[in-house]
Formats: C-alpha cells, structure tokens, sequence
C-alpha cells in the first residue's frame, strides 16, 4: 500500500481557489466546465472517478462564500452559515485533469433552471469564481475505482451522472482489460466516443420521454449475458435506488463476491444534495 493511502484523511485533502476558464456545451444534456487557476498546479488528482466537493456562489455573490477556517471541520462551519448564503455544495467527479495546463474539467447535467448547480453551469463565462474541495495525494479515499488484483473482467453500469467517471475509468484501464459497460442517457446526442485502451463493449441506452431513475439500466443489465467463470469486478454508479438494485442483482442472481462490487449513489430522486448530506450526518450521529 501506498504511503498517501495511509495518510490521515485529512491531510489527503485541500481546498483549491479556481475559476471558470471556459464552458461549452457537450452532447444533449451536458455542460463542459474548464477551471483553471494557480492553486490547482498542487492538484493531485488521482484519475479514475475521482470526485472532489465544488462550492458555488449564489446569484449575486461575486465568490463561494465558506467559513474563513477551512480545517477538518469546515463542514460545521458550513453549515452554520445562512442557507441563502453559504455557497451551493455539490459533489462531482474530474472529467479531465490537465496539470501541465494547471486545469481541470467538471461535467454538469443540464436541466434547465431547476437546481442551483445546473442553472449556474448554464450562465458559467471566464473569470467566475469556485472553490474545490479536492485531492493533496494521488492516492485518496475518494477514487473508488479500485479492481482488486485477478480482476480479467470489468463490468460498469451508469447513468448520465455518471459518464464522466466512465470516461475517465476508461482511459486509465490499460491495454487489453475486457470491459463491459452499459450507460444511460436521456437523448442519443450524449452517446460519445469514449477513448480506452481496454477491450471493451459498451451497451448504450436511451431514455427519451422515460423519467431518470427508472428500470431501464437495471433491466437492461439483467437481461444481459455475461460470460462464466473467471474473476469479475463491477463497478456501479447513478440514482441511488437503480445502483441498490443493480448490486441486489449482482450479488444476488449473479453470484458476484459482494466485495468486488463498488456502488455510488450519485443522486436520489426527490432529494437534493443538501438532504442526502443532512441525512448522512443525522445518521451518523445517531
């Protein structure tokens, strides 16, 4: 094990000032947000689905506003501060980290003016500023990404949350690695090219007019055939209830070891970042 792997969490963490470098649309329902700034030359993502807490100002505030102590408990001190005040907090996975060019690429789902992350990302233009809350060493609890040694098949089941992870698990996996991926989208404009090394077939699905969160991807998967024996690894993210469902399966129906299926919920329907956050914290002091 690596000397960052066993590093104290919080030392393998810090927050990044940053901003908007340019923003473009990709496919349908996506929104490429480059940042750039100086601070991100100690960036040391870690690739894969690395993740990372970006802090977004609310309209009218020229900057994310945070507690002026950003220790290990900036958290509290976040959340102490006036709802309508405290920067927006999301979580998102690095699209693309370039450091020679000291930045990094965040994809947004656009959907319209219907939460402060998404209307943000569509109004994004040079200069706006962020924070991110990411990665000191390489090696950090928040890429999840991690076959275990003997892995000869890799599946990846996703939705549109989720395929800028895919991407970037894609590109890490070496050469010849057998992949099979199946990856929901709203619009067959979002299906893309997704350059890798691997060997890999990938299953792309189509929602149109069926709302997200749906059976589709879990179906989809479960009518599949897959090959026998061997040593697989699964990795699964998205709506939080169609990942419990796809690991039921695996586990369950399929056999898999339950240690060699990483799951992420990404979203739930009907429950905002905010929420989840306040819910995993009521629970863990419960």
């Amino acid at each position: 094990m690596s000397t960052s792997a066993t590093a104290p969490i919080a030392s393998q963490y810090r927050f990044y000032a940053a901003h908007v470098v340019r923003a473009r649309r990709v496919g349908a329902s996506l929104i490429r947000v480059t940042f750039g700034g100086a601070e991100l030359a100690d960036f040391a993502g870690g690739g894969r689905d690395q993740s990372v807490s970006l802090f977004l100002p609310h309209p009218g505030q020229h900057a994310p506003v945070v507690p002026v102590e950003q220790g290990e408990d900036w958290f509290g001190g976040w959340r102490a501060l006036p709802a309508d005040v405290r920067a927006v907090l999301r979580s998102y996975t690095i699209r693309e980290h370039r450091p020679a060019e000291t930045a990094v690429d965040i994809d947004f789902v656009s959907h319209g003016d219907t939460g402060p992350a998404s209307r943000w990302a569509a109004l994004a233009g040079p200069g706006d500023r962020v924070l991110l809350l990411g990665p000191a060493v390489p090696d950090n609890r928040s890429v999840c990404f991690r076959p275990p040694d003997g892995t000869d098949l890799v599946l990846l089941a996703a939705d549109e949350t989720a395929l800028p992870a895919v991407e970037g698990i894609l590109a890490w996996l070496p050469a010849g690695t057998r992949v099979r991926a199946w990856i929901e989208v709203p619009d067959a404009a979002d299906i893309t090219d997704l350059p890798t090394a691997a060997d890999v077939e990938i299953r792309w699905i189509v929602r149109g007019s069926t709302p997200p969160g749906s059976d589709l991807l879990v179906s989809s998967v479960r009518a599949a055939r897959l090959p026998t024996g061997g040593t697989p690894y699964a990795w699964i993210a998205g709506e939080s209830g169609v990942v419990r469902a796809l690991r039921r399966h695996l586990v369950d129906e399929r056999g898999f070891d339950r240690r060699r299926v990483t799951f992420a919920g990404y979203w739930r329907r009907g429950l905002s970042e905010e929420d989840l956050r306040a819910e995993a914290l009521a629970g863990a002091t419960a």
